[in-house]
């Protein structure tokens, strides 16, 4: 099993920037991928940006491409979403995910990221 815990989200105008945590316990050696996920009111949940845990490839949405950084602590078994330049339309849940290298798949309880124009 491996717990999650997200914190950062809250509320910035236009512009502003947030950093988002994951912090990760329990079989943290078998994570393989950490990535954060988001959902509006009414829309799918979508991939904003993933880390691979060893070796630190990413992968970014196309919407977040540029303004989004994600990043990863080893030694403190954490990940970060950097979020600069934010939109109103970035407005969401942002959920936390991991993939285990058996396959296994992980969720945060979701933080709140509201920015208001």
């Amino acid at each position: 099993q491996v717990q999650l815990v997200e914190s950062g989200g809250g509320l910035v105008q236009a512009g502003g920037s947030l950093k988002l945590s994951c912090a990760a316990s329990g079989r943290t050696f078998s994570t393989y991928t950490m990535g954060w996920f988001r959902q509006a009111p009414g829309k799918d949940r979508e991939l904003v940006a993933r880390i691979f845990w060893s070796g630190g490839r990413t992968y970014y949405g196309v919407s977040v491409t540029g303004r989004f950084t994600i990043s990863r602590d080893n030694a403190k078994n954490t990940g970060y979403l950097q979020m600069n330049s934010l939109k109103p339309e970035d407005t969401a849940v942002y959920y936390c995910h991991v993939k285990t290298i058996d396959n296994y798949e992980y969720w945060g309880q979701g933080t709140q990221v509201t920015v208001s124009s």
